[in-house]
């Protein structure tokens, strides 16, 4: 079975790598997962008041009633209703990440370090 849209579609054709793009799924269905709890307990609240004779069903959208998040959040990604950020890299990160790699390789103390000397 074929899974539409294609990984390759949903990553740019790399553009985006995988972990991204699971991160970035699992935000938007958390979000439509949100929406449909606001909207289920909307009509509750209209049942119970009486403000309506319609079903719990038919008073929640029926794309988020009847799909999945993930496959919601999958077709919006896909459709551009959403978009994926990926930070850019800052020179503030570069050079941190040069310290981190020179404490690395520095002695672990001023005692490693006379040892080496003696």
């Amino acid at each position: 079975m074929m899974i539409k849209p294609s990984i390759d579609q949903l990553t740019h054709g790399g553009e985006i790598n995988r972990y991204e793009l699971v991160i970035a799924t699992s935000k938007v269905a958390r979000a439509i997962t949100d929406e449909y709890c606001e909207q289920r307990e909307k009509a509750e609240n209209m049942i119970r008041d009486g403000q309506t004779d319609k079903s719990l069903a038919s008073l929640i959208k029926g794309n988020i009633r009847d799909r999945k998040a993930v496959e919601n959040a999958v077709q919006a990604l896909a459709a551009g209703e959403y978009e994926i950020i990926v930070p850019e890299d800052t020179e503030e990160d570069a050079k941190a990440e040069e310290t981190a790699e020179a404490d690395a390789n520095a002695p672990a103390s001023e005692e490693a370090a006379s040892e080496e000397n003696n």
